[in-house]
């Protein structure tokens, strides 16, 4: 059964990081492109960042600079290490897979790109 999980959420003050983790199973994840995205309690839900299964990469403007995406094969895991967080990085944070090995630099940030979906882990920036 094909499964992402997220991990690694919380609570954290402006200006601290915190790193995500998207575990998958029931595939292999280097044939996959991996997406982030995240919704704001009224908000749309927006792309943050992908990785293809060359580790290419590509990052929403809004976190350019300060949140880097990465994977690991061998453990099965993409991460989204989150730098200099802002109150308005509070959201609940998904992964998600596409069935194709590399991001569309165009799409990526479109829901409709991804086939599966992990819950969600929330993210709360505040002092």
């Amino acid at each position: 059964q094909l499964q992402l999980v997220e991990s690694g959420g919380g609570l954290v003050q402006p200006g601290g990081s915190l790193r995500l983790s998207c575990a998958v199973s029931g595939f292999s994840l280097d044939r996959h492109a991996i997406g982030w995205f995240r919704q704001a309690p009224g908000g749309e839900r927006e792309g943050v960042s992908c990785i293809s299964s060359d580790r290419s990469t590509y990052y929403a403007d809004s976190v350019k600079g300060r949140f880097t995406i990465s994977r690991d094969n061998a453990k099965n895991t993409v991460y989204l290490q989150m730098n200099s967080l802002k109150s308005e990085d509070t959201a609940v944070y998904s992964c998600a897979a596409d069935r194709a090995p590399l991001c569309d630099e165009n799409l990526y940030q479109e829901d409709f790109e991804y086939d599966y979906w992990g819950q969600g882990t929330q993210v709360t920036v505040s002092s």
